[in-house]
């Protein structure tokens, strides 16, 4: 998350206020809703249920952020840079939200060893293989983004092929959206939060080069899919649940998630960074990667002996608390050891 003026740290402030939405809408409205805790909050969860919309958010800082890592890169070290940055807390996680599932879930989330084994790999949507954690499957949109960022850097990436690439992809998304292309298309394409990648990469372009007409364009065009598919989503969310998602506080909220990328992308927040910023920052994977079915197998081995808010609370605490040793003791010793093995220069084999 460097670029030439340093580091964003208002971006890490986002970050983790993003993962403490979605971890409030998992405690306090969707696992009752959904059958999942027997706990509820009817005063909170009025607001808490929007809270899903921050992955919509992650996924705006994902196209700035991820672009703005990749320039001047290779291809291989931008595959380096991500395989090392998602893996080595992603496994832990997955081996400890597996293990928790089987030994105290009581049966509410089963996990199998094929299934566990294929979630290892982060690949296991394509075959279609149910993930381990229901929070898993927006790993899968960001590694069909991470795909599209490595075909750039093959190009070359420069900011006339970053904005033809926006535009392409924007039209596509289009023409999908139209029924102009086969469903199969969308594997790639993303459509349901592509507006969010696109509007990140342009956002990325300001950052680097100023506003131009074409990037504000794209912002703006995308704002509008990203109103238009959100819509659809919360009428989704609220038929699943039986509720109500109000759509003007869902339009509301986007837009105010695009008006803040816009403002970072025009430094005008910079001033509002910390240095302490980057911690929580830090956290912000880690705690997004073990919070929901283990916050949810607490709920429901103790919701009828503790009081719920201190129990939600206590478990939100414990949460961060993992989230700190998964990043503490693996993600940061690890990491630099699996980018030296991944880095080097492949040996030549004597014939």
């Amino acid at each position: 998350m460097d670029s030439r003026a340093g580091r964003l740290h208002e971006v890490d402030l986002l970050r983790i206020f993003a993962a403490v939405a979605v971890m409030a809408y998992h405690y306090l409205f969707s696992a009752y809703a959904g059958g999942l805790s027997g706990l509820r909050f009817p005063h909170i969860d009025v607001v808490a249920r929007y809270g899903y919309l921050g992955v919509d958010l992650f996924f705006t800082i994902s196209g700035f952020v991820v672009l703005l890592s990749a320039w001047d890169r290779s291809p291989r070290s931008f595959l380096v840079s991500r395989a090392v940055r998602l893996y080595p807390a992603y496994w832990i996680a997955v081996t400890l939200t597996a293990f928790v599932s089987v030994a105290f879930g009581q049966g509410r989330f089963p996990v199998s060893l094929p299934q566990y084994l294929a979630n290892l790999t982060m690949f296991n949507s394509l075959p279609n293989i149910q993930n381990v954690d229901v929070v898993y499957w927006t790993l899968w949109a960001e590694l069909r983004f991470y795909a599209m960022i490595l075909v750039l850097t093959w190009i070359g990436i420069t900011a006339r092929r970053v904005t033809i690439f926006c535009w392409a992809w924007l039209a596509a998304t289009f023409g999908y959206q139209a029924g102009l292309l086969p469903h199969a298309t969308d594997l790639v394409l993303n459509t349901q939060f592509a507006h969010y990648f696109i509007a990140g990469m342009a956002l990325c372009l300001i950052h680097r080069y100023g506003v131009t007409r074409q990037t504000l364009a794209i912002v703006a065009i995308s704002l509008g899919n990203a109103i238009y598919r959100g819509i659809g989503f919360a009428d989704r969310v609220g038929l699943r649940y039986h509720t109500e998602i109000r759509r003007t506080i869902v339009v509301a909220i986007i837009v105010a998630i695009f008006a803040v990328m816009l403002a970072i992308a025009l430094k005008l927040t910079h001033r509002l960074g910390r240095p302490w910023f980057a911690i929580l920052g830090a956290l912000t994977y880690p705690l997004y990667l073990v919070h929901a079915h283990l916050g949810f197998i607490i709920f429901e081995r103790l919701g009828d002996q503790v009081n719920h808010v201190l129990l939600v609370a206590t478990t939100m605490l414990l949460m961060v608390g993992v989230a700190a040793a998964l990043h503490y003791g693996v993600e940061r010793p690890l990491t630099p050891r699996l980018k030296r093995l991944l880095s080097r220069p492949a040996q030549l084999v004597p014939r």
